[in-house]
């Protein structure tokens, strides 16, 4: 697998926005973006109201926090892909770069 540099890099070639969207608050999404160096992305807080994107999606659990998934929207507004996963798993950016050259 390519360093995750590399792997936004595809993803800009191809014309897609990367970003990161925790229930999590502006402050802890900056401690936790500080921990690890810098993100090569934007985090986005949807804390308040708490975890209404991740609900509208489907995504918040009942504990709280989302599920982990990717998803896709396509260049009209809708839906094109969604994949919710185990949270302690990665997604494969080669699944997803695969699925995005079919939409392009």
């Amino acid at each position: 697998m390519p360093a995750f540099g590399s792997v936004i890099a595809e993803f800009e070639r191809r014309n897609a926005q990367v970003l990161g969207i925790s229930v999590d608050s502006e402050p802890c999404n900056s401690a936790w973006q500080e921990s690890l160096g810098t993100l090569p992305y934007p985090l986005l807080s949807d804390f308040w109201p708490h975890g209404e994107v991740a609900s509208q999606y489907g995504l918040l659990r009942s504990e709280g926090y989302s599920e982990r998934a990717v998803i896709i929207i396509d260049r009209t507004g809708k839906i094109a892909y969604i994949d919710v996963h185990n949270i302690e798993e990665a997604p494969d950016p080669k699944v997803v770069l695969d699925l995005l050259a079919k939409i392009e």
